[in-house]
């Protein structure tokens, strides 16, 4: 399954490389592939993260998780 959420605040290669180790480290998440021009985060699992623990993961790589 694949679940789709906009991250802002990421400018650069080290923002991405970040974010990915941090919702890559949420329970369950088996990929995470970051589109840095449209802020984009599409996590792949068996079935939907919930939504608090990547909003939780994102935050705790100093980002903002807009949804």
């Amino acid at each position: 399954m694949e679940s789709t959420y906009t991250v802002t605040g990421m400018t650069c290669a080290h923002c991405v490389a970040s974010v990915s180790e941090e919702v890559g480290a949420v329970e369950g998440v088996s990929d995470v592939a970051v589109d840095l021009p449209t802020g984009t985060v599409t996590v792949t699992s068996e079935r939907a993260p919930e939504a608090a623990r990547i909003r939780a993961a994102v935050e705790e790589a100093g980002y903002t998780f807009a949804g």
